[in-house]
């Protein structure tokens, strides 16, 4: 029996501005609840923070990981023996491959507010999809869980 291969976990937070954001969301619906009185002014206040602050933790906080012989990233899981090589993308390659370079067929968990990426090539023949851009803070820390996983697994 092969050791496996050490686990990888990350979640891409939102960044701060962003809970600010829905502070700002819920006193806009508290401005527009002002006129019917106190009691709807807070709950406008309250009820609209809460509804935004949901969406931008939903939205702006997937988590990646490397777990036994799969990498999860997002909704998508992709077993690491249909994986190809690791590029690690700085923050002008990431934006690179996020705008001219990119392909409409990549499997892309994209966020703009994390500067780094990694880039994975997909070698499955059935699988249309040719690569897969992960924006990460550890691109590295990633790259060797995938390869790590990979040996484990082959």
């Amino acid at each position: 029996m092969q050791p496996s291969a050490a686990p990888y976990e990350e979640r891409l937070t939102a960044p701060n501005s962003w809970w600010l954001i829905s502070f700002l969301v819920g006193v806009s619906f508290a401005l527009i609840l002002l006129p019917f009185g106190t009691l709807p002014l807070l709950g406008g206040l309250v009820g609209g923070t809460a509804a935004a602050a949901v969406v931008a933790s939903a939205y702006g906080s997937p988590r990646i990981r490397v777990v036994g012989d799969s990498l999860i990233a997002g909704e998508a899981r992709i077993p690491v023996s249909a994986l190809g090589g690791c590029e690690v993308l700085d923050a002008e390659e990431a934006r690179a491959w996020r705008t001219y370079k990119a392909d409409t067929r990549a499997f892309m968990l994209l966020r703009a507010y994390i500067p780094g990426a990694l880039r994975v090539e997909v070698t499955d023949p059935e699988d249309p999809t040719p690569y897969l851009y992960l924006s990460t803070r550890e691109p590295e820390k990633l790259a060797a869980a995938i390869d790590a996983a990979r040996k484990a697994h082959a």
